[in-house]
């Protein structure tokens, strides 16, 4: 669907991601700290794109991930939001 290029986009929204899903792009960052009512609609994501990353913010977010195991063995690929002293992010 993209001619052997890799298509990457950083969204906000789920809605985005499914957006830019289903028009070829194969290398997702969902750049909003993961909502845990919104894992399931991540794990399908996940599982359908070549690399779809989430953002988490707290060792909660983690082991909500670590629950649930992705099909044909991919993994979770996960960025951690860090809190450099700025007050733009909370670590829990």
């Amino acid at each position: 669907m993209t001619g052997g290029s890799r298509r990457c986009i950083v969204v906000s929204t789920l809605a985005e991601a499914r957006f830019y899903a289903d028009h070829g792009f194969d290398d997702i960052l969902y750049a909003y700290p993961l909502p845990f009512d919104k894992v399931d609609i991540c794990m399908e994501l996940a599982e359908c794109l070549e690399m779809f990353h989430v953002l988490i913010d707290s060792e909660v977010a983690l082991a909500e991930l670590a629950k649930r195991r992705l099909k044909d063995g991919k993994s979770w690929l996960v960025w951690l939001k860090v809190d450099c002293s700025n007050g733009r992010g909370k670590l829990s």
